[in-house]
């Protein structure tokens, strides 16, 4: 984001974080003007700049004395959002919009050759675990569902069986569960399946199962296909299941892997998905496995093992289930780096070449979906993201997607998909010969000497300190070009040279 006039990014950005995303604003209600004030906001909140500016057009926040800011459930706090700043930081950075966009962007995609009408779905999950969850869902404009597991043996949930890590903003960063499958009866799911396919047969209605033997995923299957799923979703990954020769178990199998998705392709027709668990080193492996027993696909990933933390006053791990706790799936925006490496690894196989990937993991903008696209997913799953803001973020994930496809002049998602995944290559290919400099922005420099500190006590001892303007200057003899400056910098006023030195 460019530099604004009224507030310094990190000024927007902290501002911004402070919106509670009301389900029913009164901000919106306070404007004289009749604009979405609630809707700006969320879109800013979910990085959708350009979605924000056209809401935005002919804003007369400037003259105005700011009843939305009066409104605001955060003003008997004393925090109310500074809306009328952010507002006119938004509509006066046009230097933002591109010259040139194209008119028109194509957001459908494909699963398995079944049409997507935007690559958006939602995780099998308690998101989507019955019929009315999953009809706002799509009226809402998802594209389709991973139902929530379904089985034919009984589940013994847990209270509680949540537990989170929060950024400073108090959203969700790590996100645990320890829950399970769908606790209604296989027929109760199938009357749902045939309900949503009658009323909604654009959609793409993705049957997760999980079976105890052959026969269970061959039958699940045979029934989810005669109900009206479009695909199936082999589920070898949840890690909660109280069996230990369910769930993860199978998918860090190959053996069982392959086996268990051959006698799903016995009971159907339909396309198959193998949902593979990252509690693995290398998920290559277990795709292949997948791929001999007949998938047409791999899901990934499903949650990662994990202990969120302990509560210091019950000596409890969390979340405290009457003074016990257990190890759990963790999800969120915490664990996309990982993700994206298993998409990764899984696109620039060869042998994987034919094979879907729907991607799954810390999806929260449309920034982390595109990145999805590039690294090879050609379908999206979302869960956690939901379950803390609803099914209203669709629309930031499908209308920021399509504002920067107009800004790059790609018309059609499909051409993003896989576009970066060449970028990443094995580590004796990385090229080691040159030195990219940091450059510090003197007029966006603040001198807080962040960049100071970490460059002394955790890098290479290449900056010190003007004493008269406080502004850092870089000691060239000495800097490595790792960049650790950049990264600390907490008013983006570190750049690097535009051309690389040679070692």
């Amino acid at each position: 984001m460019a530099q604004y006039s009224h507030l310094s990014y990190r000024q927007y950005e902290a501002e911004v974080s402070k919106c509670l995303l009301c389900h029913d604003p009164v901000c919106t209600g306070a404007c004289p003007d009749g604009m979405p004030v609630g809707k700006i906001m969320r879109s800013l909140y979910f990085e959708n700049f350009l979605g924000a500016s056209h809401l935005l057009h002919n804003n007369r926040c400037e003259s105005c004395s700011a009843p939305c800011e009066s409104a605001c459930v955060l003003a008997g706090s004393n925090i109310a959002v500074n809306i009328n700043d952010i507002f006119n930081t938004v509509s006066k950075a046009e230097d933002l919009l591109p010259g040139h966009m194209t008119e028109k962007t194509d957001l459908s995609t494909e699963i398995c050759g079944i049409r997507l009408e935007n690559p958006f779905m939602l995780s099998s999950s308690v998101v989507g675990s019955t019929y009315d969850m999953c009809r706002r869902a799509f009226e809402a404009g998802w594209a389709g569902v991973s139902f929530k597991t379904i089985c034919s043996f009984p589940q013994h949930e847990t209270s509680p069986r949540f537990s989170s890590i929060r950024s400073h903003s108090n959203s969700f960063c790590g996100f645990k569960n320890i829950e399970q499958l769908s606790d209604h009866s296989v027929e109760e799911n199938m009357e749902i399946f045939r309900r949503l396919r009658e009323e909604f047969p654009e959609k793409v209605i993705i049957a997760s199962i999980m079976g105890q033997n052959e026969e269970e995923w061959t039958s699940l299957a045979e029934k989810c296909e005669k109900a009206g799923a479009s695909l199936i979703e082999c589920n070898f990954s949840c890690p909660n299941m109280e069996s230990d020769d369910l769930g993860i178990t199978i998918g860090q199998s190959e053996e069982l892997i392959e086996r268990f998705t051959r006698a799903v392709k016995r009971g159907t027709s339909l396309p198959v998905l193998a949902k593979l668990t990252p509690n693995i080193t290398d998920m290559v492996p277990m795709a292949l496995a997948a791929k001999r027993g007949g998938a047409d696909g791999i899901a990934a990933i499903n949650t990662i093992n994990s202990i969120t933390g302990v509560d210091i006053d019950t000596l409890v791990a969390e979340p405290d289930v009457q003074g016990r706790s257990m190890v759990g799936g963790y999800s969120g925006p915490a664990v996309k780096p990982i993700v994206l490496r298993f998409i990764s690894d899984l696109s620039r196989c060869d042998d994987l070449s034919n094979m879907h990937i729907s991607g799954m993991g810390g999806i929260e903008t449309w920034r982390d979906a595109l990145e999805f696209l590039l690294l090879g997913a050609g379908s999206l799953q979302v869960t956690t993201a939901v379950m803390q803001y609803g099914y209203r973020i669709i629309d930031d994930l499908t209308e920021g997607l399509a504002e920067y496809m107009k800004c790059k002049n790609v018309k059609s998602v499909r051409s993003l998909i896989g576009a970066a995944s060449k970028t990443v290559v094995a580590h004796d290919r990385i090229e080691r010969d040159t030195i990219v400099f940091p450059v510090i922005d003197k007029n966006l420099c603040i001198g807080c000497g962040r960049c100071y500190i970490s460059c002394r006590d955790g890098g290479h001892q290449a900056l010190e300190i003007d004493p008269e303007t406080r502004i850092p200057r870089l000691i060239g003899a000495k800097c490595v070009g790792c960049h650790l400056c950049r990264e600390v910098c907490p008013l983006e006023a570190i750049g690097s040279a535009e051309k690389a030195i040679t070692r």
